[in-house]
């Protein structure tokens, strides 16, 4: 399992009971977590002293329960600063596991010693984006809500990187992808978080398992004749970490050789020592890599 360990302003404080107990800089909040299926006798005192909680309706949904909260605050990971704000459906706008894949991308980008293009799709409130950047990347950042391209360009600007080479873009994936293909545009890596399910601008619908293999396959034609890597994350249950293995081998390693390895993301539990399952990503790797 691929951990997320060097966070020093989020921590995994403790998880079970359908919940889980965190640390995101001087708030401690209170989540609902599917995987933390166990029992826990909630030792910490931070399972009563929390700042907010987010409830589950009965009636589906839910709500922030505030005690007392900022409507914003920032967390740094690194020499990165993110804007967290919780919004509806218990989200604030990052998820911490992803801290391996920064990382992960990060370190390919500053030991290809070239310049590296990277084309991040579904790519939420930029994350990855502002990671590849700060490795010293030029990124296209793609996600059809435009609310989150502009939380995005916030957390570029509050990490040092307002003139950084980011193309900003709001727009359907698949369309943007499709243009790109015409215009004959290229990148050496590719990032994406493609979500479970979802609708499309004209009201198509995406289900993960049904469409991820065909649109791997489209956005393997933007790749340049010499590909660094091509990371997919998903959260969707039971999509085992060899199933993207498998893809990206089909896709990828068949055409331009390299390797790929797949894993389950996870965070580090401070009160058991276990490690939290949070989704599985699958990184291709060009070969010498």
């Amino acid at each position: 399992m691929w951990a997320s360990t060097a966070w020093k302003e989020y921590t995994l404080l403790d998880c079970g009971r359908g919940e889980k107990l965190e640390q995101w800089g001087p708030y401690t909040l209170v989540r609902p977590d599917p995987q933390a299926i166990w029992d826990t006798p909630r030792r910490h005192p931070g399972w009563k002293t929390y700042h907010a909680r987010y409830a589950r309706s009965n009636t589906g949904g839910g709500r922030w329960v505030k005690k007392d909260l900022p409507q914003r605050w920032q967390v740094h990971y690194r020499n990165l600063t993110f804007n967290i704000k919780p919004m509806n459906f218990k989200h604030t706008g990052l998820f911490p596991e992803q801290a391996a894949n920064w990382d992960f991308a990060m370190e390919q980008i500053r030991t290809a010693g070239r310049p590296i293009s990277v084309l991040n799709l579904f790519a939420y409130t930029g994350a990855a984006s502002v990671a590849c950047a700060a490795a010293g990347a030029s990124v296209c950042h793609v996600d059809a809500a435009k609310g989150m391209v502009s939380w995005a360009r916030e957390n570029a600007k509050s990490s040092g990187l307002e003139d950084a080479p980011i193309r900003w873009i709001v727009d359907d994936c698949a369309k943007f992808v499709e243009r790109e293909i015409r215009r004959g545009r290229r990148y050496d890596a590719v990032i994406m978080d493609p979500p479970s399910y979802g609708r499309g601008p004209s009201g198509e619908i995406w289900k993960l398992e049904e469409n991820l293999y065909p649109f791997v396959k489209l956005v393997a034609k933007v790749l340049s004749d010499r590909p660094l890597f091509f990371l997919i994350n998903s959260y969707t249950t039971g999509l085992a970490p060899s199933v993207l293995t498998y893809l990206l081998e089909t896709l990828l390693t068949k055409r331009y050789g390299g390797h790929t390895v797949s894993d389950e993301l996870g965070l580090p539990v401070a009160e058991s020592g276990l490690i939290l399952p949070c989704g599985a990503a699958g990184r291709w790797t060009a070969a010498g890599k």
